[in-house]
């Protein structure tokens, strides 16, 4: 008994160096800025946080190709470590006027530090996102009704899988041959719908954290001197005309590919930051390489226009990367607490849209299931309503000697149709599909209240409200 409480006390002593190790080497890269040769040529300390956080989530959460549990090791590893690189966060303050009693009963205002006001209301709120992230995904530990192949798998060589060119590497989801149960598809609703509120919650904390960054001047210096010029032509016509529609506008831009979508959405924040530019440095009276024929009225209505616009793409589009203004900010800032909340809001935006593709992987696996289900039926019912007519041509007794036969429930314009449709059906909803997500998901979003995206691309600076 003695020497097994003895190897239990080895055993997280051991632990527990190894774990302060690893702490001290973690915090060596930071103070070092990423630059191990010790020269003073490392990116800063905000900027090396942000990294760290990302590289972390690569490493502990990597890619989340199935509905399962984290392995317990990894979630250790992510726990640990996120808390270390969060515990920053306690030593960021801000001064605080507070009532201080004295032993004669007199009250004096004095400062206090306390931790920064955006840090006590956004780190608590991301760290339960995190739980419930990985809560969602311990919920499937137990589920036995759906499976995964591979891709080199025999069983994958005969699927019937609609699976994407882009999604080749990821493995192919297999339901019953009747589909789902009941019990499994309300569970799995109810995740999806869990996850969206998570990803949704992700999004609004990222993109406020992005509007209090400053726009670098290196951006500001790389733009056009005219938003038309950033937009092209095509594109500001169909933001001038008098009965825009930004549902029409995103059906009829190309958005096939990540590219495309991450192109428009440059063109419309580069637009946005020289109408900007241009009303503050008339505001000043001041100078400005940016030039400007637009009236007030005009370039605030364009300005809503591109702000609806972006927050649809955003939406529309969860997992797009991110900008060249973001990318940009992210880059140049300084603020230490703002990019420890954007990157971390931004992992677990990443993880959120993950988790939740996978849901739908399993539910698009179930509904074609129940429609491979249905087209047998049919082509059952079919087969009898055709059986009656060749067992009429095989009969060559008179046709006063037949005997009467029952009038068949499905009539042959019926069967014809449904040959029509089973033919034309895939075809068609092969080249509507796209465009029907995209006006469904589109019209969904497009009656919500938007809150302002022209403030993300403003000039504001952080340090405005830290001693207000």
């Amino acid at each position: 008994m003695t020497d097994l409480i003895r190897e239990n006390s080895c055993a997280s002593l051991y632990t527990f160096v190894t774990e302060k190790e690893q702490m001290k080497e973690r915090f060596a890269k930071l103070l070092l800025g990423e630059d191990m040769s010790g020269g003073g040529e490392g990116v800063s300390s905000a900027l090396a946080l942000s990294n760290a956080i990302t590289n972390l989530s690569a490493s502990a959460l990597g890619e989340q190709r199935r509905l399962e549990p984290i392995s317990e090791d990894r979630k250790e590893r992510w726990r640990r470590e996120i808390g270390w690189l969060l515990s920053v966060t306690d030593h960021i303050v801000e001064f605080s006027p507070t009532q201080q009693t004295n032993k004669d009963g007199s009250s004096i205002e004095v400062m206090t530090t306390r931790q920064r006001g955006d840090l006590v209301s956004n780190i608590p709120a991301l760290k339960k996102l995190d739980m419930m992230l990985t809560g969602c995904l311990d919920s499937f530990k137990d589920q036995d009704e759906f499976y995964y192949i591979t891709t080199d798998s025999p069983e994958s060589l005969t699927s019937n899988s609609t699976r994407n060119d882009d999604k080749w590497w990821l493995p192919t989801v297999k339901v019953p041959p009747t589909g789902l149960s009941e019990t499994s598809k309300t569970f799995l609703l109810s995740q999806k719908e869990c996850v969206s509120q998570v990803l949704e919650s992700a999004m609004a904390i990222n993109a406020e954290v992005l509007s209090q960054m400053e726009i670098p001047e290196s951006y500001i210096d790389s733009l056009p001197k005219k938003g038309r010029v950033s937009l092209g032509d095509t594109i500001y016509r169909m933001l001038t005309l008098d009965m825009f529609d930004a549902e029409q506008f995103l059906l009829e831009m190309d958005l096939s590919s990540e590219h495309k979508i991450l192109e428009l959405k440059n063109k419309i924040e580069a637009s946005v930051v020289i109408w900007k530019r241009k009303i503050v440095q008339k505001d000043n009276k001041s100078s400005s390489p940016f030039s400007t024929n637009l009236s007030m009225e005009k370039r605030q209505l364009l300005e809503e226009r591109a702000a609806t616009i972006l927050f649809l793409l955003k939406q529309v589009f969860p997992g797009i990367s991110q900008s060249t203004l973001d990318i940009s900010k992210i880059q140049f800032n300084k603020d230490i607490g703002l990019a420890i909340l954007e990157s971390y809001s931004r992992v677990l935006e990443s993880l959120a849209h993950t988790v939740l593709s996978r849901i739908e992987d399993v539910l698009e696996a179930d509904q074609l299931t129940q429609e491979s289900e249905v087209a047998v039926c049919k082509r059952d019912i079919v087969k009898e309503a055709e059986s009656p007519k060749k067992e009429e041509e095989k009969d060559f007794c008179l046709l006063e000697e037949r005997p009467k036969k029952s009038k068949s429930t499905i009539s042959l314009s019926q069967v014809m149709q449904w040959n029509m449709e089973d033919h034309e059906q895939p075809k068609k909803e092969k080249n509507e599909t796209p465009r029907k997500k995209l006006l469904t998901r589109v019209s969904s979003m497009i009656n919500k209240k938007t809150s302002s995206y022209l403030e993300s691309l403003g000039t504001k600076s952080p340090k405005a409200w830290r001693y207000s």
